[in-house]
């Protein structure tokens, strides 16, 4: 299987919060809710790869 990490960013402050593992053949764009340190409540996170 070919995975590789990625990085979950908040939507509303665009911080980086998380890095996960994900499969890459035929998947979708993460969309999770998650907690976001800066603004103290769970908000929604989207996968980024890191450039």
């Amino acid at each position: 299987m070919a995975r590789e990490y990625v990085w979950l960013v908040c939507t509303e402050t665009g911080d980086r919060n998380y890095r996960v593992q994900k499969e890459t053949r035929g998947t979708e764009r993460l969309r999770l809710r998650k907690y976001c340190k800066r603004l103290r409540k769970h908000t929604i996170h989207e996968e980024s790869r890191k450039k």
